[in-house]
């Protein structure tokens, strides 16, 4: 993926920096930080109890990380390649002293703590991104590692935390005058506590969960109508998921090679085909980010408001 959409937020034109962040089309990657995931550890707490059992054999294990690996590129890759939007999952280890939590997908991946550095990292060396976070299944947690988890949100990100707004005033001018980087959306009572947490209700993600791409795309079209015109976000999963069905057949092959390779030709056509805007895409995600130019395809839909813009004046 070319790291020549490192700082495309911040290399806007100026029209679009007023623009609420809800109107402008953000790439995102789904299961974002699935690129390590640890065969060596359990199964995680998100799988059915079948799963566990057979997971103690350690080839099933090595079958599973192919099914559960989703993207190839780090946080930092991904960033570097302009994917703002990620897609998050975390799990208290079950059995493990203490209240470290840990991003999860079927496997156990790295540590939710060394993931947040690692994007702070990034927002140190490119103060005009901005990044969503999306907090949105939580496993094996009691509040204890919640409140756990969101001080070391707190910690890694401190003064670059946005807090709770109107949507529609959330605009790259708004972010950069204030000096923020970092919307966190987190699925959990627990929000209301903290002023820098949004309600999970803010960033809708309505799920296709099918293998077909057809409907897929009718999925997408028919959840962009009904978009609210205010007050959130919208994320489109331009996903497909395998089913059982579809792992057991193509067990050693793994996803990559079944459903995306295929696939993803006819979803780039119809993420080329969109517009943001108030009742147009948002945040797109899609999985494996680096296969085509996919952030990039994102990227460049803005240049749709641009001529908007341009024929209203």
């Amino acid at each position: 993926m070319a790291d020549g959409n490192a700082d495309w937020m911040g290399s806007l034109p100026p029209a679009l920096r007023s623009l609420p962040l809800s109107n402008l089309a953000i790439p995102g990657s789904h299961d974002s930080f699935s690129y390590w995931v640890d065969e060596k550890s359990p199964v995680g707490p998100d799988q059915a109890t079948a799963i566990k059992r057979l997971a103690r054999i350690s080839l099933v294990r090595k079958i599973m990380k192919k099914w559960s690996v989703t993207q190839n590129l780090t946080f930092k890759e991904q960033l570097e390649g302009g994917i703002r939007y990620f897609d998050l999952r975390v799990s208290s280890k079950p059995g493990e002293i203490g209240k470290e939590t840990y991003f999860i997908h079927g496997l156990f991946g790295i540590k939710v703590w060394d993931g947040l550095k690692e994007m702070n990292g990034f927002l140190e060396q490119h103060p005009k991104e901005v990044i969503f976070l999306d907090f949105n299944h939580f496993y094996a947690m009691d509040d204890s590692h919640h409140h756990f988890l969101i001080n070391r949100i707190r910690s890694a990100f401190e003064s670059k935390l946005c807090c709770v707004e109107c949507v529609e005033y959330v605009t790259l001018l708004y972010m950069w005058e204030k000096k923020h980087q970092v919307l966190i959306f987190y699925h959990h009572p627990l929000y209301q506590e903290y002023p820098f947490l949004w309600p999970g209700n803010k960033m809708p993600a309505p799920w296709a969960n099918t293998t077909n791409v057809h409907k897929l795309l009718q999925f997408l079209e028919t959840t962009l109508g009904e978009r609210s015109r205010y007050g959130t976000f919208h994320v489109s999963q331009a996903i497909l998921t395998p089913r059982v069905k579809t792992i057991a057949r193509h067990l050693i092959r793994g996803l990559k090679n079944t459903l995306v390779h295929r696939n993803l030709p006819m979803i780039l056509n119809w993420v080329k085909a969109q517009k943001p805007g108030v009742m147009g895409v948002n945040i797109i995600t899609s999985d494996f980010v680096e296969l085509v130019d996919f952030a990039a395809t994102v990227i460049a839909l803005n240049d749709l408001l641009l001529e908007e813009d341009e024929s209203a004046t």
